[in-house]
């Protein structure tokens, strides 16, 4: 496994992560099999989990926190977020200083921990100032409750700002940002994000790098009744299409060439960026989290690269 700072924070965060929105806190998977995913990931050097309050409506961080308690907690680097409505009350949602004071305890309880290591703003509130959001993080930085914190799914613009806004009143900044981003979801990142955070020393850290499984290539014949896009019909209309699945089966061949798979191909083309700083992976089996860790170590070639950018169009 390989380890990259968090941004240009001294942390450093496994390149490869295991995410709790699949699988954790809702029943899709048995306790057992969820269990060792989590030693899978552990013992891969996988030393980056991540979660949020929302998943399971914090089933995801009472599951998940129980089964990292039985790892030494200076091995951990444990992720939540906050956003999402927990409940119909008007004040439990959104970036509100009061909506992130009381979650982190709140998380914090569930997880079975004194702090996090990072702490996630899961979009961006338009009820509350950025600045009133960036101060609640600064304290709870401040307080210990939190050691980093980031952003998800913001605009470059709301990055920069955020930042700016902390820098100017000497807070902490926010030192990641967690976007969806993969070989087939691109140009948000590419033209709006990344421009934002790589000069501020903000890491991304993607969120559904392989396109909720299409990058994988098992949608090359068809859809399988007991897949992803099989369950979920609205995965599979967000990805499945005639241009998407041509791009996946012209990718195969140089996976093949370079003797991995078509998934750890599409991991190691996020890790080519020095911008990204770990890249989120699900996986409701062990063999997934093995075959996802593996990505860590492909390097790929410019000529490689080059190869790959002319499928994506770019």
């Amino acid at each position: 496994m390989q380890y990259r700072r968090l941004g240009d924070a001294g942390m450093k965060v496994s390149s490869i992560s295991l995410g709790g929105w699949i699988n954790f806190g809702e029943g899709k998977v048995a306790q057992d099999a969820a269990k060792n995913v989590v030693k899978t990931a552990y013992d891969n050097g996988i030393n980056f989990f991540d979660l949020a309050d929302i998943y399971g409506k914090g089933e995801a961080e009472k599951q998940m926190g129980a089964m990292l308690a039985d790892y030494p907690r200076h091995t951990l680097v444990i992720s939540t977020k906050v956003f999402w409505p927990m409940s119909d009350d008007v004040n439990d949602r959104g970036l509100s200083r009061k909506h992130i004071m009381e979650s982190i305890d709140k998380s914090l309880a569930r997880l079975g921990t004194d702090y996090v290591d990072i702490y996630f703003c899961h979009r961006a509130d338009p009820d509350t100032p950025i600045s009133e959001t960036a101060h609640a993080m600064h304290d709870l930085v401040t307080a210990g409750k939190v050691l980093y914190w980031g952003t998800s799914e913001w605009e470059g613009w709301q990055i920069a700002e955020a930042y700016e806004i902390c820098k100017a009143n000497g807070w902490h900044p926010p030192k990641t940002e967690q976007p969806q981003y993969s070989m087939l979801w691109r140009e948000r990142v590419e033209s709006g994000i990344l421009p934002a955070t790589k000069p501020r020393g903000i890491g991304l850290v993607p969120w559904s790098p392989l396109a909720m499984g299409m990058l994988t290539g098992k949608y090359d014949d068809g859809v399988p009744e007991d897949s992803r896009f099989g369950r979920e019909p609205w995965a599979k209309e967000r990805y499945l299409n005639d241009e998407n699945a041509e791009t996946v089966r012209n990718l195969k061949p140089i996976a093949d060439d370079l003797g991995i798979t078509r998934a750890q191909l599409a991991l190691a083309w996020l890790l080519k960026d020095d911008g990204v700083s770990s890249v989120i992976t699900g996986a409701t089996k062990a063999k997934q989290v093995e075959d996802n860790a593996a990505a860590s170590e492909v390097t790929l070639s410019a000529d490689v690269i080059a190869q790959i950018n002319e499928i994506l169009g770019g």
